[in-house]
């Protein structure tokens, strides 16, 4: 009798102790969920899942999560915080922001707080080595002004509206579209009829200009204008036995480098360009004087007739003697 009253208690110890610890199991977050994205993640995937809009899983397809899969060091708190008054959410309020919000949403926090977490990762990047002397470091632009995690491949542009440029000949994300964003005036340029192949996805933005920093006027990517443009532009270097000074000093003393209504990226059309300077150089500039022009004697210089005619070596020459040093042909 004894050893049966022993077992029944022993019996319903074992009892109580499972439902005690079902019980427990019950108010505790879900031990069996799975990490969908990086190690860990599963706090976060739980609730955004691929019914999200915009779906944040596809960070999976990029390049962030490629190497944080691999190497198993980048996760959602990586760049968001540790964010635990967003898990927990207070009964009857609001649920509150994570840590650290990205794009228009994260407007209330600064630019160097939204830097932060790229920075810690990227900072040893070649192309960051001047972002503090950089312009648009200086004029609060954060990272995820022009970039986005959450997008594959090279979208990882921000992209606010669609293109509509009659131009566009590929489907790829163009990088000027996130730089115009802001660049207003530059994309009025790129539309006109004489432009670099920018808005054709040929060249970029930053085929020109270092977006993340340097020391040049405009962030440009060589010391000067002229030793940027002949890096494509290698017949126009030289050297010359007749250097034309303007074209020595600037090419954008006579070129538009974004766009121009004018054909060659001229910010005139010539001779007016050419007038600029000469006018009355041997010969009259001018397409009048006191008794030609509109109101008095025809003057044959008025049609078809351009200072490239005949000086069509305006960039130098080697030429000998005065044909040279004309710049004729």
């Amino acid at each position: 009798m004894g050893y049966l009253r022993g077992a029944l208690m022993s019996l319903a110890l074992a009892l109580g102790c499972s439902l005690g610890g079902a019980a427990w199991a019950a108010d505790s977050p879900k031990s069996d969920a799975e990490d969908l994205v990086f190690k860990g993640d599963a706090k976060c995937t739980s609730c955004h899942d691929a019914e999200d809009s915009p779906e944040l899983l596809r960070i999976s397809k990029t390049h962030h999560g490629g190497v944080g899969r691999a190497q198993g060091k980048l996760s959602c708190v990586s760049c968001h915080g540790e964010s635990d008054r967003h898990l927990k959410k207070p009964d009857g309020q609001e649920r509150p922001k994570p840590d650290r919000v990205f794009g228009h949403k994260g407007a209330y926090l600064s630019a160097d707080e939204r830097s932060k977490p790229c920075l810690e990762c990227h900072a040893g990047d070649r192309h960051l080595a001047f972002w503090e002397s950089g312009r648009h470091k200086k004029n609060d632009v954060s990272c995820d002004n022009c970039h986005t995690m959450h997008e594959p491949a090279r979208s990882q542009l921000r992209k606010e509206n669609p293109t509509i440029s009659p131009y566009t000949t590929t489907s790829r994300q163009l990088q000027y579209e996130t730089c115009t964003q802001c660049h207003k005036q530059i994309r009025s340029q790129l539309l006109k009829t004489s432009h670099h192949p920018i808005i054709e996805g040929k060249l970029d933005c930053s085929s020109c200009h270092n977006p993340h920093g340097a020391l040049s006027h405009a962030m440009i990517k060589e010391e000067s204008v002229n030793q940027l443009c002949t890096t494509c532009h290698a017949d126009k270097r030289g050297p010359f036995m007749n250097e034309h000074p303007p074209v020595e000093e600037n090419c954008l003393t006579c070129h538009n480098s974004h766009g121009s209504s004018h054909g060659k990226l001229l910010s005139e059309r010539a001779p007016n360009l050419c007038q600029d300077c000469h006018d009355w150089s041997r010969h009259p500039g001018s397409y009048y004087s006191g008794n030609q022009g509109f109101a008095g004697a025809q003057n044959t210089r008025l049609v078809a007739r351009s200072c490239l005619n005949c000086h069509n070596q305006v960039h130098g020459s080697n030429a000998p003697a005065m044909r040279g040093k004309f710049f004729l042909r």
